[in-house]
């Protein structure tokens, strides 16, 4: 991790091959491609690419819409897969009239695209990044403004007056991958980082708020509740264009509600029932849509880890990179680590990595700790061999005594205190709960008897720190007192 940078909880993603499965799976790719098989020299197109108004009902025909659509509809998914064929580079349109020089409305002659071929001789990472070339072509679409409003704005001479459309394509795009980037965090968050099965669904309601209502606000007032309905219709639509490249599984809003919002009978409060709020849409990223928006990220320079990357690194990088992963993560992360090394290795690599008196070190201890704990009893040789290491025979005894091992050595009182510090110095650094660092603190102070006139001589590089923290974490304010003296104490002997 770097400090100049963005930082996002790691995901899991399933393998390059699977989300290239899912990628030609994905409906609106997957009819780009039967369209880019079927069109040739004689396919007939528009000055801009697009399919021949004449080619439409064909081209429908081949994609299963003839039946069971609207002739309208069926032909407009068409059009939008040949866009996406052409953008992609599964065909290629070039300029060219016929050869007699005729004009029979043919603007350019169709030929199979390079990217085609990378369907049969390509890898999955060839497909993902076709994929990718997709979903980049519908969010342009999911950002552009809505029809009513462009045909409203064509002026008397056929041209779009971009002025009164009130559309400003940064802000946009900007505002949609806001709500895709709080949808990515919300994923990770639940369930430690996604994965296959992956978190439930984020009612709609939800991520507009997150875009909209600002984290000190109390009670919405009128005008932002007004603005969250605005995101969340115009989310929908926007929900409804991803859906198809296999971004998200959406429940769109009940169109109910759509009419009621339009006659003026709708509430104008948050929903707060869950039969409420499923109507007003829910929304989740699929596997595929995870690995797209952290592409995304990425680009964007954001450090968005996935769950893998630490595996084949030393275990300091390890201990380091998982400090401040949630815990299911950091437990995935340790365990692909650890299934690439023997294990009577890999804990004695973990315990040497433990050492060390700069910041980050309590916590590389900490979870230090865990991973051996998922070594088990092939680690029990290496952790006794530190036993009389000034910093990690208190870690080694707490894990040799929750192993139920024999013949454990009792921990001087040094040592005990030297522990105390360094467990709640990680606590502080990993940022966790806090009423279960307070509970810890109030423990360690009521176990031993006066822990504050023995803790501010401890020879630790956080002591102060550690006895100032836990001055206003106690809260019986007596030994909160003497929890501040000896803070004051511990720097002055420094």
């Amino acid at each position: 991790m770097t400090g100049d940078r963005p930082t996002v909880p790691p995901v899991r993603l399933p393998s390059d091959a699977e989300l290239a499965r899912d990628a030609l799976a994905a409906p609106l790719l997957a009819r780009a491609v039967r369209l880019a098989r079927w069109a040739g020299p004689g396919t007939r197109v528009g000055a801009g690419g697009e399919l021949a108004d004449e080619q439409l009902p064909e081209a429908a025909a081949v994609l299963g819409l003839a039946d069971g659509h609207s002739e309208g509809d069926g032909e407009a998914y068409a059009s939008e897969a040949w866009r996406v064929a052409v953008d992609t580079g599964l065909v290629t349109v070039e300029d060219g009239d016929t050869e007699d020089g005729a004009d029979d409305g043919a603007t350019g002659r169709v030929t199979a695209g390079d990217q085609l071929a990378l369907l049969t001789s390509g890898s999955p990472q060839d497909v993902l990044g076709l994929w990718l070339d997709a979903l980049d072509v519908v969010f342009a679409d999911a950002t552009a403004p809505v029809l009513d409003d462009l045909a409203a704005a064509i002026g008397e001479d056929g041209g779009i007056d971009f002025e009164s459309l009130d559309w400003d394509p940064e802000s946009e795009a900007e505002f949609l991958e806001g709500v895709l980037g709080n949808l990515y965090l919300l994923t990770v968050a639940d369930a430690g980082g996604g994965g296959a099965s992956g978190p439930g669904p984020v009612p709609l309601p939800v991520l507009a708020a997150s875009m909209i209502v600002p984290d000190d606000m109390g009670e919405p007032t009128d005008d932002v509740l007004e603005q969250v309905s605005e995101a969340m219709m115009r989310l929908d639509d926007q929900f409804r264009l991803l859906e198809p490249v296999g971004l998200v599984s959406y429940v769109p809003v009940d169109e109910a509600l759509m009419e009621e919002e339009a006659g003026g009978a709708a509430d104008a409060s948050l929903p707060v029932d869950e039969e409420d709020v499923a109507r007003y849409g829910m929304v989740r990223l699929t596997p595929l849509g995870l690995y797209g928006i952290r592409s995304r990220m990425l680009e964007a320079g954001v450090d968005a880890p996935v769950v893998g990357d630490l595996m084949d690194k030393d275990a300091h990088a390890l201990l380091d990179g998982v400090a401040h992963f949630p815990e299911l993560s950091a437990r995935a992360e340790t365990e692909q680590w650890l299934a690439r090394r023997a294990p009577a290795d890999a804990a004695a690599e973990l315990l040497a990595a433990a050492r060390g008196s700069d910041q980050g070190a309590p916590l590389r201890r900490l979870h230090c700790q865990q991973a051996l704990s998922l070594v088990g009893t092939e680690a029990e040789s290496a952790v006794r061999d530190v036993l009389d290491d000034a910093e990690l025979g208190g870690l080694a005894r707490v894990w040799l005594a929750e192993l139920g091992a024999r013949e454990v050595p009792p921990p001087p009182e040094s040592m005990i205190f030297w522990l105390a510090i360094d467990t709640i110095a990680a606590q502080l650094d990993a940022e966790g709960e806090p009423d279960e660092l307070q509970e810890l603190v109030e423990g360690l102070v009521g176990r031993h008897s006066g822990f504050f006139d023995t803790a501010w001589r401890i020879d630790h590089p956080a002591t102060a720190e550690v006895l100032e923290a836990m001055g206003w974490l106690h809260r019986d304010k007596g030994v909160s007192k003497e929890a501040r003296k000896a803070a004051f104490k511990a720097r002055s002997r420094g």
